[in-house]
């Protein structure tokens, strides 16, 4: 199929700079000394507890690398029936490779409301040149045959989500999203052993989901099993910045830390004979959370941060700060002891 005489640029020379006009070869074979076109796909995991979940627990179209010669059929001819989205990158880039996980992520949430493919312009500069970008990565959206819109430079998660809602309409919850939801209200409802059960067949088939790997974890520190927490929370990268597997770490923590105290009643009695001795009543706060009574052991180190700031180098504050870790930015007592501690520190 010859297409030297159509234009497919219209209404983009301003985004992606020059003018975008045809004239390649969209011929369906590699042209001479090119090789064929590789596919890449997520891997698929069998499916467990029918989630039905893809290698990033999403049901996303493969990725595919294409060439000059696979432009026609899988971008002009394929966006009549779904958005293309067409990633302009190289190997030397690394913004293209600070893009390209935030971009394959939103593509697979989209649930396959939109189709990405990716030409390395080193290999197969002739598209690009012909749609007159400049400067990479770029990726430009097609839409019914023709370019749509264009992304140029690094972009965030929500810039790049709200490009693809853009030209594919907003997209629902994923599969995931949901799984995880329904296992976040069985924990918050005491459900434990069902929130495991849930949390386990998301890690089946997304081994590397840090949010699953924490509601696990958790799980198994609610049914007193921390070895099976330590053993969960191991896959986790140890300076993952994630919310929830810092919660697992502290809890872990704070579970190990409360394990070789005295008996609670033998705390209380010392600190009846001495109100100063800090370190006992700290000892007195890891017990009293480990018995679930968060604002009580709250109110243990408050008392040490109000008495003594300089107690080993504002030991106090660093437990409390431990404590808001592992009980999570949204808990009740987490929330009433930050205000306090405010109080104490800017009064």
């Amino acid at each position: 199929m010859n297409n030297d005489n159509e234009d497919y640029g219209s209404g983009l020379s301003d985004k992606i700079g020059g003018t975008l006009s045809a004239g390649i070869n969209y011929g369906n074979a590699p042209t001479a000394g090119e090789s064929a076109p590789k596919s890449r796909q997520n891997p698929v995991s069998a499916p467990v507890l029918n989630l039905n979940l893809s290698g990033d627990a999403r049901q996303a179209l493969p990725v595919k690398d294409i060439s000059t010669a696979d432009f026609m059929i899988e971008v002009v001819q394929g966006s009549v029936d779904i958005p293309v989205l067409v990633d302009f990158w190289a190997p030397w880039c690394e913004p293209c490779k600070q893009l390209t996980p935030i971009l394959e992520t939103a593509v697979a949430r989209a649930g396959g409301k939109v189709k990405l493919v990716k030409m390395n312009i080193d290999d197969h500069p002739e598209v690009a040149a012909k749609l007159g970008i400049q400067s990479i990565p770029a990726v430009v959206a097609f839409s019914d045959g023709k370019p749509a819109d264009a992304l140029m430079g690094a972009k965030t998660e929500s810039e790049v989500r709200d490009f693809i809602e853009k030209v594919a309409g907003p997209s629902g919850p994923s599969e995931l999203e949901v799984a995880l939801g329904e296992a976040e209200e069985l924990f918050a409802n005491n459900s434990f052993e069902q929130a495991g059960q849930l949390y386990s067949a998301i890690l089946q088939q997304v081994p590397d989901n840090l949010d699953a790997i924490a509601g696990l974890g958790l799980v198994m520190m609610k049914l007193g099993n921390i070895d099976a927490a330590k053993k969960i929370l191991e896959p986790a990268p140890a300076n993952a910045n994630h919310a929830a597997i810092t919660a697992l770490a502290s809890a872990i923590e704070l579970e190990e830390q409360a394990s070789g105290l005295d008996d609670m009643a033998e705390l209380e009695a010392r600190l009846v004979k001495n109100p100063k001795d800090h370190q006992t009543r700290l000892d007195l706060a890891l017990a009293l959370n480990a018995k679930g009574e968060r604002d009580a052991a709250a109110e243990q180190l408050l008392t040490i941060i109000s008495s003594d700031r300089k107690w080993q180098d504002d030991g106090g504050r660093a437990q409390l700060l431990k404590f808001f870790e592992a009980w999570g930015p949204m808990d009740a007592a987490t929330q009433q002891a930050r205000r306090k501690l405010s109080s104490l520190l800017f009064s």
